[in-house]
């Protein structure tokens, strides 16, 4: 009895361990930006604008354009932190940094039209966060005197994370 006890559990136990298997061909996964990572290139993006003596907003969203970060410096516009979430999410969500969206969206350009979708912004200072040629965040910044300055910003967070994603 005990024999076909276990030859009958046998082929249940490898039918639900094997579920998984099955399960996984039709997934795939995908690296994410972690919480941790995301305040980490805000707080060096807020530090390398300050040191221009700029006060900013800086957004990071994770891959799917979710915010995750969010510092404003004190003397920031209010304006900032949604024009920051915007760009961050403009630049994962078209896959492109928001300066050269910029030139793609000028008129007579194939794009014309884009910056004028609802939460896009064509403004300089959004930029994707990638590791090993995928997308796991961006980052917007907001409140430099330029979208250059804002750029520049918005890197410098990006390279305080870098070594952390390789």
């Amino acid at each position: 009895m005990t024999t076909l006890r276990y030859c009958l559990a046998a082929p249940i136990f490898f039918a639900f361990a094997a579920a998984p298997l099955h399960a996984s061909e039709g997934t795939f996964d995908t690296p994410t930006l972690i919480p941790e990572l995301a305040v980490k290139a805000a707080e060096a993006a807020v530090e390398a604008c300050r040191e221009r003596d700029t006060q900013i907003t800086a957004a990071v969203v994770d891959r799917h354009g979710t915010p995750q970060a969010l510092k404003r410096d004190r003397f920031a516009g209010p304006h900032t932190v949604d024009t920051a979430i915007r760009k961050a999410w403009t630049a994962v969500s078209f896959r492109t940094d928001t300066l050269e969206l910029r030139e793609m969206t000028e008129p007579g350009e194939a794009g014309y039209g884009i910056q004028h979708l609802p939460g896009v912004s064509t403004l300089g200072g959004g930029k994707q966060i990638t590791t090993g040629g995928r997308i796991v965040g961006g980052i917007g910044i907001s409140g430099a005197p330029s979208g250059q300055v804002d750029d520049e910003c918005a890197a410098a967070g990006i390279d305080a994370i870098t070594e952390d994603l390789l």
